[in-house]
């Protein structure tokens, strides 16, 4: 299969990309990576008529930290976080990007592209959502901020207007005492997953995540359980989640890894938190 026919536009500045996304509306997507849309365009599965390429946008190519958050702009790519020298600020992040595709694909795969498209499967929302992250949203006049929470509203359902373009997404970092983990299981290292696990551990207990068996990303707060406890916790969790079965698992094993996985996820996370 072949795309159909297109209009294709470069704009030199972010005004001049939000003003396409203003004249066009639903009639256009917004180009970064291309991963999930060449493929998808090449499907027929989406038809824009006009493509709009944000690739050569420096103002959206820097990722930037402070003491509270790390900002990465809509036109970096997944490869480039992973060499960033400061990543180590956000570990989980830092451990979720290896299973993000492959090293081919993360050297055009974008962190906020991975976002918009919205598959439940993916590993970047699921931090996002884990972490309490947010996404950065703009168009022509205005900029919001939505939490990761809400952004994602479905399976390749997020809270995009037709008009509006992902311009950064932030990533918070804590301070204090922290252990995370990411881990996850899929039919080929670097394929979707069948589920990911997102955990990270505080003195107060764990905040941990579950990709690939809901229709979002689903995050959960449980305190420091006993065995027994936590067992009974993920048991409950798995029930509510349901899952969907499919040519990669039956939503039976999808459950059963929500117990498992999602137990030696959250054990390795706070054997990773600093004792006092």
């Amino acid at each position: 299969m072949k795309p159909a026919s297109f209009a294709y536009a470069r704009p030199d500045t972010l005004d001049e990309a939000l003003e396409l996304l203003a004249q066009h509306g639903a009639e256009a997507r917004v180009l970064a990576g291309g991963q999930s849309l060449a493929a998808m365009l090449n499907m027929r599965l989406v038809q824009p008529r006009v493509l709009v390429d944000i690739s050569g946008l420096a103002r959206l190519d820097t990722i930037d930290a402070d003491e509270t958050t790390v900002t990465v702009g809509a036109s970096v790519t997944q490869a480039a976080v992973l060499r960033w020298p400061g990543l180590a600020v956000q570990p989980l992040l830092a451990a979720a990007l290896p299973c993000v595709g492959h090293p081919q694909t993360r050297e055009r795969g974008t962190v906020c592209g991975s976002l918009a498209h919205g598959d439940p499967s993916a590993e970047l929302p699921l931090v996002l959502a884990v972490l309490g992250g947010e996404v950065v949203l703009q168009k022509r006049g205005r900029r919001r901020r939505v939490a990761a929470s809400r952004f994602q509203r479905g399976v390749m359902l997020t809270d995009i207007g037709e008009d509006e373009l992902v311009t950064s997404a932030l990533f918070p970092v804590r301070r204090g005492p922290l252990g995370t983990a990411f881990r996850e299981v899929s039919p080929r290292h670097g394929d979707f997953a069948i589920l990911a696990v997102a955990a990270v551990a505080d003195p107060a207990g764990v905040t941990v995540g579950f990709g690939g068996i809901a229709d979002t990303p689903l995050v959960r707060r449980l305190g420091h359980l006993e065995a027994d406890a936590l067992a009974d916790a993920l048991n409950a969790i798995a029930w509510e989640a349901g899952g969907d079965s499919d040519m990669h698992a039956p939503a039976s094993y999808r459950r059963r890894l929500v117990r498992r996985l999602g137990a030696a996820t959250i054990r390795e996370a706070c054997d990773a938190l600093p004792r006092a």
